[in-house]
């Protein structure tokens, strides 16, 4: 999967490039659908940083696994700490920042039966998530695999 692809289908669902208001079930899915380009994203991201990016160099079996690795709940909750957050490059920050605040959206969208979305706001959002997307892959990997290992590993306090 694709992540801009996702993109491109949540700014189909918000009728980006049409007049009007799309359906609100229109909506909903589009800030969903946002959500999950982030998610496969790092998804993606902590597969390849464990198993390898190279097709030809890596075991299938061993980055699916990573890839279903990530725990939504998890990595928003990392995503939210902000003192940990700084030794990362601005990039990665940024994409945390969206990560989480486009989780809660989603949890929004897909629960909340009295919340409403408006296409602007909704339109912006995938802008904004584009861009971010654009700029974490393209950070240092060192940076990538920090913020990876970060997300997806326990944290134990002491040692060495």
């Amino acid at each position: 999967m694709r992540p801009l692809d996702f993109i491109e289908t949540a700014r189909d669902l918000a009728g980006a490039s049409r007049q009007g208001r799309p359906r609100e079930t229109n909506l909903r899915r589009a800030v969903s659908t946002t959500y999950y380009a982030l998610f496969h994203c790092l998804a993606s991201c902590c597969a390849d940083a464990i198993a390898g990016g190279s097709r030809a160099t890596r075991s299938p079996s061993a980055w699916n696994q990573a890839y279903r690795a990530l725990e939504h709940g998890i990595a928003r909750k990392r995503c939210e700490s902000q003192r940990p957050l700084a030794r990362f490059p601005p990039d990665i920050q940024n994409f945390a920042r969206q990560f989480a605040n486009l989780q809660i959206k989603r949890h929004r969208a897909d629960y909340d039966p009295n919340a409403r979305f408006f296409k602007n706001e909704v339109v912006q959002d995938i802008l904004e998530v584009e861009n971010v997307i654009r700029r974490f892959t393209m950070t240092p990997l060192k940076d990538r695999r920090a913020f990876v290992a970060y997300v997806l590993l326990p944290i134990r306090e002491g040692g060495r």
